[in-house]
């Protein structure tokens, strides 16, 4: 949307990037410099808030910063505009972070919990630096309203629909396409089907790799990081998607539906914006083995029901082109109002910055 932009990002690795992306001017911060900070760039969270407040954006007029860690804390010129497309306040140090600690152990246990109490007082004061939010789903505009008191439009991410094509089933598998960490809940699909005897395939690489990879019985395969090519294929032989998470949004279930697959996902979260009951899936109402495979043995009964053709069309209200309808209309709504009509008055009377 915006092919003149300049790009301010920690840790720019250009051959891991697209051209598309190469073809902007890529600003680092001091964290590209650090030791290790191509490979682990997370290990420098603690740093991350210092390094984008040295960012000298003094130049710009519009500022948008793609928001799921701490990336909207930049420092912008007061008659400048900053627009936080936020896909989540970081969920590892607000709603998962007892989640987070059951993973850590020793001195990174207690390391967390100090950075986690010292983040989160900064996280939630740097949002009063934000002109405006715009959340991904309304699961998210909900936690930014929670953590920041701030209220924020949603705009649901661009999906490439074209990219896919509806298609009916050509074998009985099932499908889970995913980055594998704890809460996506890979387990829980696999628990599943290692009960059932169904067929699974799992698409996606990640910490738990081998963890998983040693619940699954035969009837399931991990089959790791796979290229575009062969997800896509994926997605048009599958029977239909599982989607065991609570996700902010969830572009899989999309991309399935596009392809005119169902989508068999937890009751919560983003899925609840996008999977139309009885229409394009069916829900599960508990994260246990037992309400998954009650769910799955409703859509085999259902399944005669389900139309490839009318999955894929209510895909397509989620293509691209309704993200820049929605992102335009903002960014031109806020750039056209006099500086005072931009906010909203609290109750208290203090003056806060709002599209919604």
């Amino acid at each position: 949307m915006f092919p003149g932009a300049d790009i301010f990002t920690h840790v720019y690795v250009p051959e891991r990037i697209s051209e598309e992306i190469r073809s902007h001017r890529v600003h680092t911060t001091f964290v590209q410099k650090l030791p290790g900070a191509r490979r682990h760039h997370q290990w420098f969270l603690p740093v991350m808030p210092i390094a984008l407040e040295q960012v000298d954006l003094r130049d710009y007029d519009l500022v948008i910063s793609s928001e799921s860690g701490p990336a909207k804390g930049v420092i912008v010129r007061p008659d400048a505009i900053h627009l936080c497309y936020c896909h989540s306040p970081m969920r590892y140090i607000w709603d998962l972070y007892q989640e987070h600690l059951r993973y850590l152990r020793g001195p990174g246990r207690m390391a967390m919990r100090l950075i986690a109490h010292y983040m989160r007082m900064w996280d939630a004061e740097s949002a009063r630096r934000v002109s405006a939010f715009v959340a991904n789903s309304r699961f998210v505009a909900q936690r930014v309203r929670a953590y920041y008191q701030r209220e924020a439009q949603v705009v649901h991410p661009p999906v490439d629909i074209g990219a896919f094509s509806p298609s009916e089933p050509k074998d009985d598998e099932y499908l889970v396409v995913s980055q594998l960490v704890p809460y996506k809940r890979i387990d829980l699909a696999i628990a599943a089907f290692n009960r059932s005897g169904r067929k699974l395939t799992v698409i996606g690489e990640g910490a738990l790799l081998d963890d998983l990879r040693a619940l699954a019985r035969p009837n399931v395969r991990l089959v790791g990081w796979q290229p575009f090519e062969v997800i896509r294929e994926q997605y048009a032989r599958c029977r239909a998607l599982i989607f065991p998470g609570l996700e902010d949004f969830g572009i899989v279930p999309v991309e399935a539906m596009a392809s005119g697959k169902p989508v068999i996902a937890y009751r919560g979260g983003g899925a609840l914006e996008t999977v139309v009951e009885g229409r394009t899936g069916v829900f599960f109402d508990e994260q246990s083995p037992d309400s998954l495979n009650r769910a799955i043995g409703d859509f085999e009964r259902k399944s005669p029901q389900f139309s490839a053709a009318a999955i894929a069309e209510h895909a397509r209200r989620f293509d691209r082109s309704a993200f820049v309808r929605g992102i335009n209309a903002i960014v031109e709504r806020i750039t056209k109002a006099p500086r005072t009509e931009r906010y909203l008055e609290d109750s208290d009377g203090e003056r806060r910055w709002s599209v919604a």
